[in-house]
């Protein structure tokens, strides 16, 4: 069984203060505990777009992580989201690379098939956060790409983006991380989508870490960023809604942050947290602990107020510092 909650945020006092005249929205913010009754909403709230956030614990069982993530977007569609977005990694967490090299597939392979189905049987977009793909290169570098797959509503794939920053790190307590073993790092950039939430910018988990990734995005037209994420329990809780937000507030864009979360095997573990930030830089939406989902709709009115309010990318000083984040050709 799903679970899910919602709570409601009071108004935006400061930014109403600052900028007079600019309609400030009342979210809703669903959470991970426990089921509704009902979702309080306006007449005018209820025409914005909706998008879900899924949150999840991958293992090794494909089929297994494939079903949980298939009842998280059945329910998803039933409670009117028009997008589900899915984590890093959502197909698998290997034990090691050997184990996430022979995990994977081809982007026509057997999962993504599912995932096509699913996408048309529901009727909604999906984000599918991080897939590990055995690109056209497979067989000369034996080695995958960190995949972000968009499906439209039939099933397409409209896009993908291939993680451009491999997660080599070490962390005191958390262990090392050695992404470029098993992964190659993408070649470029993908120009946002259009999609019935808005203008999508596809990122990965460790990107979010670069804000030249970001506001070169944003700068190409991104209203929604979003990154799949499986973050670790040391840097997790010391930088996961730091990053968020602050990539939010700098692009002034919604950013959305599906989350991998608990102990996939005796290796590994997940911070979780999924949320979703508007452009103001509020977490108007957060998963809590465990596998669920939380939900929140999407203003473009209101993103696109905030950014006449607050001109920053007219007060931008290339002259000074270049162009951070060049735009996208």
């Amino acid at each position: 069984m799903i679970l899910l909650g919602f709570i409601t945020r009071p108004p935006h006092r400061f930014l109403s203060l600052l900028c007079p005249g600019l309609r400030i929205p009342r979210p809703s913010v669903p959470c991970a505990q426990p089921r509704p009754r009902a979702m309080a909403v306006s007449s005018s709230s209820c025409e914005l777009p909706l998008v879900a956030v899924c949150q999840v614990t991958s293992t090794p069982d494909k089929q297994q992580n494939f079903k949980t993530c298939a009842e998280l977007v059945r329910e998803a569609a039933r409670l009117g989201a028009c997008l589900a977005f899915l984590p890093e990694a959502f197909d698998f967490i290997a034990r090691d690379p050997a184990e996430t090299l022979r995990l994977s597939e081809p982007l026509g392979g057997r999962l993504l098939e599912e995932y096509t189905r699913l996408a048309r049987e529901c009727g909604l977009w999906l984000s599918l956060g991080g897939f590990h793909e055995r690109g056209q290169d497979w067989e000369q570098t034996q080695k995958i790409y960190n995949c972000h797959v968009l499906l439209n509503s039939k099933g397409a794939v409209v896009a993908t983006y291939r993680k451009t920053h491999l997660c080599d790190v070490e962390i005191p307590g958390q262990g090392p991380m050695c992404e470029s073993n098993s992964t190659m790092p993408g070649p470029s950039l993908e120009s946002p989508v259009s999609t019935p939430a808005g203008k999508v910018g596809l990122a990965v988990c460790y990107d979010m870490r670069f804000p030249e990734l970001s506001l070169a995005l944003a700068q190409a037209g991104a209203e929604i960023l979003t990154y799949p994420s499986a973050f670790g329990s040391v840097t997790g809780p010391a930088h996961w809604e730091v990053l968020l937000r602050a990539r939010a507030i700098e692009t002034q864009c919604y950013v959305v942050a599906a989350a991998q979360c608990g102990r996939h095997h005796e290796k590994r573990a997940s911070y979780g947290h999924s949320m979703v930030v508007d452009p103001w830089g509020t977490v108007v939406a957060r998963c809590s602990e465990g596998p669920g989902l939380c939900l929140a709709r999407i203003d473009l009115s209101y993103l696109r107020q905030l950014r006449q309010h607050l001109p920053v990318f007219q007060h931008r000083r290339s002259d000074l510092y270049g162009n951070l984040g060049h735009p996208l050709s």
